[in-house]
């Protein structure tokens, strides 16, 4: 009797083992198995009082269907925006994307000064060069993805006028018009200090 209860525990103790040795790897599997693969994440650094700045990173989505940036956070900013810089008629421009950037299967995207780049609005706490800052990248189906930026100088990386284009945006009215950051009518394409990109 007591060798059968004795044989009944050592099984129940080994079977035990196994389902907890079955899931560690399963666990393991769950936390890298996001399709949204990020590198090269940067960040400009900012002089004192200055309220935005500008993002960057490579993304690759390495699934078979498309996926879609909508967000992200930023522990130094209000919020965060996708944005999209480009000439028209010699012109700079800049532009919120609502429905956020599209990253195709298979595809890499760079987010890049001049281009496709994070805003992050209404900073807190000045960027400094050499600090790096945990946030987080928003998408449609792959979900929340950790990124780590790193902070470069004033003059890395930079796209002749684009640094001084963030700092020099204007605020918006209460009506969400002019040709600030913030949300609203007025934000749907803002011209940059009418730069020239040089050919």
């Amino acid at each position: 009797m007591v060798n059968k209860l004795m044989n009944r525990i050592c099984i129940s103790l080994a079977l035990g083992l196994i389902a907890v040795s079955s899931l560690a790897p399963a666990s393991a599997q769950t936390k890298s198995s996001s399709p949204i693969k990020i590198s090269s994440a940067w960040v400009r650094a900012t002089p004192v009082g200055a309220k935005v700045a500008g993002g960057y990173l490579t993304i690759t989505n390495q699934s078979s269907k498309s996926d879609r940036l909508i967000g992200a956070t930023f522990p130094k900013s209000a919020r965060v925006e996708v944005h999209e810089m480009k000439v028209v008629d010699e012109v700079m421009r800049m532009r919120q994307l609502p429905d956020g950037l599209e990253i195709k299967p298979g595809a890499t995207v760079v987010l890049k000064p001049g281009s496709y780049h994070l805003m992050f609005i209404g900073l807190h706490e000045q960027i400094k060069v050499g600090h790096t800052i945990n946030g987080t990248l928003e998408f449609k189906n792959a979900g929340t993805v950790r990124v780590t930026f790193k902070t470069r100088g004033l003059g890395q990386g930079s796209m002749p006028g684009h640094g001084k284009a963030h700092q020099s945006m204007k605020q918006p009215n209460a009506h969400g018009s002019g040709s600030g950051h913030g949300s609203g009518s007025g934000h749907d394409e803002k011209t940059i200090t009418n730069h020239k990109h040089p050919k």
